[in-house]
Order: structure tokens, then C-alpha cells, then sequence
């Protein structure tokens, strides 16, 4: 009885590993009985899912890791420039606005003092129902020397009225407040910029000195003002040019009308089509005026701005190439390790065609990989640096002291989709030597 128990519990035994071994056979028939498969794409998921240590398997981690690395620094690349361009330009618009409108004078440089027109409050009128305007300010500039505990600093004196729209310079301002025009004559107060507090030694609350060249005249009218404020763009060449007041200071000083100004400083709510909008305000201007825009006043600046997208250009050609590479010399190191597998297909009556797709597939595997980590690795990188800016800048080489991010979503995706599209092409090269495996020679070895 004993004996027989144990015989049975054997017999369980050696069913129960039968069925474990026939487990691959069973699925496979139920995909046989069942709907047809793609044996290309059966064979390429079962080679991807050895787990046995090869050489291969080495060349795939490293393709794996070259390609997320070349997707990260793509994504990185975009997210940086389109960001240090947005910075600088936002900058430069938010100091000046988008468009400037002064009187015609083809000739004269841009920092120079303008020629006085007449302030029309018609003209204004219809400038700013335009859909769009933001805000039309008049302003009026005039060259000064500031004098502060026996030092002397040159600045372009920009003054401006109460209805200039100072929150969009509220970034830029690092200490005090921005000037008040209360005064009945004029205001009596300055903001300066950081750099030009330190070269006199001076704070918020101090009083300074400013002296006006006036043509005609042999000594320099002198006005005490008051430093309200401290201000820094980051912009070189404002923090070490302007100085903001009230125009009203500089019309005195001109022996200008209270209708006379310099010009008006005009913001655009987009920031977009800047020529479009010149073109449309230059016809609602009288004759001898003229509507620039900053672009074309400080055209070095967004040269080099535009610049920076054929170095974007460059690093997104290097770095596909570098995917490429890897994945080329992969796919190259497989096809040549399943040289037997592959012969034994070709025996079998598997197409040429039908082998290529077994190495496309798992290229593709491979590729789909690289790009899905190298994603979360770049936009991971770009989301630390939205929070936390750990990447630093010299201010004064980059106009701002930490590293900017912008992700255009449809850049990424452009980005993702064409890594993907030219690599499976090329990819097509390396399957192309299966083709010449003979399967004779290369079964006759185990």
C-alpha cells in the first residue's frame, strides 16, 4: 500500500514537470490555433527577453545608455537656448518695450539724445487700440555724470512719466522702489543700477549729484537727487548706461514744452510679429516720425541671439549621430552573434526580408529604450533645474546668474520622433548582411 502511494505521488510528479516543460509549446499553439502572429516580431521579443550573459548583452546596456545620454543632452540643448533666448529678450523688452517712436533720423546712433516731437494724445489714442498694445509711454533721454564721495560715473538719464508701467521692471529691482513724480516740477528722485551703486559707494536713501552738459553753456547744470531705488538687468550695457527719473527734470533742462518729449517707448502684448506692428503703427504716425523695433535698434544683440540656434542645431546633429553610431555597431554585433539562428531560419524557408524585421524589431526595442529614458532624463535635469536653479551662470558673460529653461513641447516631440524615424532607417543598413549568411555554412558548426 505504502509502495503504491509512493508510485503515485512519483507518477504526479513527473506529470507536474512535464506540463512546466510543455508551458512554451502550449502558448505557442494557442497562438497558433488563435489568430495569426508576426513570427519576425515572436522571434525578436524571445531574443530580447535572454537573459543569458553575453557580449551582446553588454553592447546592448551600452547602446541603451549612449542613446538615452545623445535623447537627454537633445532635450537639454532645446530647453536652454529657447530659455536663454527667451531671458535676454524679455529683458531687452521689458527695459525698452518692443518698438520705439522718435523722430526720423536715419543717422544718428542709438544712444544719442533725441530730437523733441509733439506729444498727441490722438495719435496715442489710436496706437493703443490696437489689439496688440500693452502700453504707450512717453519718455526722453539725456546724457549726465552722477558724483557720489569724490567718484564720477557717466549715464544716460532715461526720464519717464507716471503712466510708465513700472511692474514689468519690478524683477530687476533689487533694493528701494522705483521713482516718484509728485513734485509739481519735476521728480526728485533716480534709480540706478547695481553696478553704478557700487562704483560710487552709494544706497537706497542717499542723496547724489548729477551734472547736464548743456550746448551753449560753459558749466554743467548741477541737481541733488535722491536714490530711490537699485536696479540690475544683467544686461551689461544698461546696468552700466541708464539711469531712470522724471522727464519732466529733462524738459526744464531743454527748455522743452510740457507737450515735448523724446519719443514713446510701445509694448506689444505678444512680443510677436514686431515688423507687422511697426509697419502698421508707422502709418497711423505723422510725417517725419519713425517706429523702430528693438531689434533693429539693438541688432548685435539679436544676432548673437540667433546665433545660439545654429549651435542648436549643431548639437542636435552631433548627438543624433552619436545614437546612430551605437546603435549601428549594436545591431551589427548581433546580427553577427544569431549567425547560426539565422541560418537555420533560412533552412527552415524564412524570407530574407522576414530575418531583416527580427533585427528591426529588436533595434527598435533597443531605440525605444534609449529614447524613453533618455526623456525622463532630460526633462527630469530640466524640471530640478525649474525648481531648484542648481545650475549657476556667470552674470556677467550670460546676462543672467543661473542656467534658464524653456521646453517648447512640440520641439521635444519633433525631436523624439525624428531621432526615432532616421534611426530605423539606418538601421536598415547593418540587417542588410543576414542577407548574405549562406545557411549551409553557417549551420555546419555547433
Amino acid at each position: 500500500m505504502v509502495f503504491y502511494k509512493l508510485t503515485q505521488n512519483h507518477n504526479a510528479a513527473v506529470i507536474r514537470r512535464k506540463r512546466l516543460r510543455r508551458t512554451d509549446h502550449l502558448e505557442y499553439l494557442r497562438h497558433y490555433n488563435g489568430p495569426p502572429v508576426d513570427t519576425s516580431l515572436f522571434i525578436a521579443r524571445r531574443i530580447s527577453r535572454n537573459r543569458a550573459r553575453s557580449f551582446s548583452r553588454t553592447i546592448i546596456r551600452l547602446s541603451i545608455g549612449a542613446t538615452t545620454i545623445s535623447v537627454a543632452a537633445m532635450i537639454l540643448s532645446l530647453a536652454f537656448i529657447n530659455g536663454f533666448q527667451q531671458v535676454i529678450s524679455d529683458k531687452i523688452f521689458s527695459f525698452w518695450g518692443h518698438l520705439r517712436i522718435q523722430h526720423y533720423e536715419p543717422y544718428k546712433v542709438n544712444t544719442a539724445e533725441e530730437t523733441p516731437i509733439l506729444r498727441l494724445d490722438s495719435t496715442e489714442a489710436r496706437i493703443r487700440a490696437m489689439d496688440n498694445v500693452s502700453h504707450v509711454s512717453p519718455f526722453a533721454t539725456k546724457s549726465a555724470v552722477l558724483n557720489a564721495h569724490g567718484t564720477i560715473e557717466g549715464v544716460l538719464f532715461k526720464g519717464v512719466d507716471g503712466s510708465y508701467p513700472f511692474t514689468r521692471l519690478d524683477g530687476f529691482l533689487k533694493s528701494g522702489r522705483w521713482p516718484e513724480m509728485r513734485d509739481s516740477l519735476y521728480g526728485r528722485e533716480i534709480v540706478i543700477s547695481q553696478i553704478l551703486a557700487d562704483a560710487l559707494m552709494l544706497k537706497v536713501g542717499d542723496d547724489v549729484l548729477i551734472y547736464f552738459i548743456i550746448p551753449g553753456e560753459e558749466r554743467p547744470r548741477t541737481r541733488k537727487l535722491r536714490v530711490s531705488g537699485i536696479f540690475r538687468t544683467g544686461i551689461d550695457i544698461y546696468d552700466r548706461t541708464f539711469a531712470l527719473g522724471d522727464i519732466r527734470l529733462l524738459q526744464r533742462l531743454n527748455a522743452w514744452q510740457a507737450d515735448q518729449i523724446g519719443g514713446y517707448e510701445v509694448g506689444l502684448k505678444g512680443g510677436e510679429q514686431l515688423d507687422a506692428s511697426a509697419g502698421s503703427i508707422l502709418g497711423l504716425l505723422p510725417g517725419g516720425w519713425d517706429c523702430r523695433t528693438m531689434m533693429q535698434i539693438h541688432p548685435e544683440i539679436f544676432d548673437w541671439l540667433n546665433l545660439q540656434n545654429a549651435n542648436k542645431y549643431i548639437l542636435i546633429t552631433v548627438m543624433t549621430l552619436v545614437a546612430l553610431i551605437n546603435l549601428i555597431t549594436c545591431l551589427i554585433i548581433l546580427v553577427l552573434e544569431r549567425t547560426r539562428m539565422i541560418g537555420v531560419l533560412k533552412a527552415l524557408g524564412m524570407g530574407d526580408w522576414d530575418i531583416q524585421r527580427i533585427f528591426l524589431g529588436y533595434g527598435s526595442m533597443i531605440l525605444g529604450w534609449g529614447i524613453g529614458l533618455g526623456s525622463l532624463l532630460g526633462l527630469g535635469i530640466a524640471w530640478l533645474q525649474l525648481r531648484t536653479g542648481f545650475i549657476r551662470l556667470d552674470e556677467t558673460a550670460y546676462y543672467m546668474d543661473r542656467a534658464p529653461i524653456l521646453i517648447v513641447w512640440w520641439q521635444v516631440g519633433a525631436v523624439l520622433a525624428g531621432t526615432f524615424l532616421t534611426c530605423i532607417l539606418v538601421l536598415m543598413i547593418p540587417t542588410i548582411i543576414s542577407r548574405r549568411i549562406h545557411p549551409a555554412k553557417a549551420v555546419q558548426f555547433r
